[in-house]
């Protein structure tokens, strides 16, 4: 069935050919997460499952229409207000009062993973021979496109800081629900069965509310894309939950609500998030052999560097281990948060410290990239990307 109709692809017009890329992918989405679930892969299965989609559709796609494939940013933003929005909405006013007594803690993480980031980005530009400024890109814990963005804007290596970046985001999704006993045998129609009960035990009262919360998250995502917030479709959509959850204190005593989305919103949320990453991978070319090799070097230390620094967080609180890595793991805020979320941790404390690490990464990005081109001035003035090291991404 698909690949009828990716065959059609080449009579449609180009401006429809994006859409029909969604709708394979998360049919195929679909098809994978649900064999993810069957083996117990609940707290990923479903962003795994797009990353998979995402992947295979593009790569089969691209050869047969005229039209190079980009990664479908309004796919992610959708994910992300969906997600942000269900992460709002799972934050209670009392929780996030006493995360004041750990300010100093949520502001000292971000600064360790940004020096641990560039101490690594330094030994990653001497084993790729690269310029330092695109081995701190690389290694900066932060958003893909940013880093990608920033190293066009100075001419420098946006295919490894692509491939590094892509490694870190896709191997943490990856590692962190195993780290965590994720993946346990359960039986396939047990774990169906629960999946479809849920999905489809949705009121038409509950459905009209949440599609009017979507509403209003995508208006303030809007407002916020205008007024330029970082991470506008996150960060908006986890404000408006914020808003329906304190909405119940402004009512009568009696009155008992709780706004929460539906299974379905939440895994299509997930879906779409996971697939924007597999297209990353779908329209890479091949790549160097040794040159992926050498790119998994600074992942692994970033990965090193996160261990400490969810050992740090243990020592200095009361939280469990697993809160502590999610808190420090250097992957994608809406991926982590929601993880969080679906493994039962306290997810005030996740979304905090993401939230300040990814401000403060943003706010951040002059200085780092100030620094950058002092240091490559001083230490690598002459450093320059191999030719055969890697294609542009």
């Amino acid at each position: 069935m698909i690949e009828i109709a990716l065959q059609k692809t080449e009579r449609l017009p180009k401006p429809a050919i994006p859409y029909l890329v969604v709708v394979l992918e998360l049919v195929a989405a679909v098809l994978m997460g649900l064999g993810l679930v069957s083996v117990g892969m609940g707290g990923a299965a479903w962003i795994l499952g797009g990353i998979a989609a995402g992947a295979l559709v593009v790569a089969t796609l691209q050869p047969l229409v005229d039209q190079p494939l980009q990664p479908n940013r309004n796919a992610r933003k959708i994910g992300q207000m969906i997600i942000g929005l269900a992460i709002g909405l799972s934050l209670h006013p009392d929780t996030l009062d006493r995360l004041t007594t750990q300010f100093a803690l949520f502001i000292g993480l971000p600064l360790f993973l940004m020096a641990a980031g560039v101490a690594i980005g330094l030994l990653y530009s001497r084993l790729e021979q690269l310029d330092i400024l695109s081995a701190i890109l690389a290694t900066t814990p932060g958003n893909i496109g940013v880093m990608v963005s920033i190293a066009a804007d100075y001419s420098k290596s946006t295919a490894l800081v692509s491939l590094v970046q892509l490694i870190r985001f896709t191997s943490v999704i990856l590692i962190v629900p195993l780290v965590a006993n994720v993946s346990m045998a359960h039986p396939i129609d047990v774990a169906l069965s629960v999946l479809i009960q849920r999905l489809f035990a949705v009121s038409w009262q509950d459905l009209g509310i949440s599609c009017f919360m979507i509403t209003i998250a995508a208006i303030a995502v809007y407002l916020g894309g205008k007024a330029r917030v970082p991470m506008a479709a996150f960060l908006c959509a986890i404000g408006v939950g914020l808003l329906f959850d304190l909405l119940p204190l402004a009512l009568p005593t009696t009155t008992l609500v709780d706004f929460k989305l539906p299974p379905l919103f939440n895994l299509v949320g997930q879906m779409l998030l996971g697939i924007t990453i597999g297209e990353y991978w779908g329209i890479s070319p091949r790549l160097n052999l040794a040159t992926v090799a050498r790119s998994v070097v600074p992942v692994a230390l970033m990965f090193v560097g996160s261990a400490i620094a969810a050992g740090l967080i243990k020592l200095f609180t009361a939280w469990n281990w697993l809160t502590c890595l999610l808190i420090a793991a250097p992957g994608g805020s809406p991926e982590m948060i929601w993880i969080a979320l679906t493994l039962h941790q306290d997810t005030a404390i996740v979304t905090t410290g993401h939230i300040v690490r990814l401000l403060a990464i943003n706010l951040s990005l002059p200085l780092l990239v100030s620094l950058g081109c002092y240091l490559e001035t001083r230490l690598s003035p002459t450093a320059t990307l191999p030719t055969d090291s890697i294609q542009e991404i």
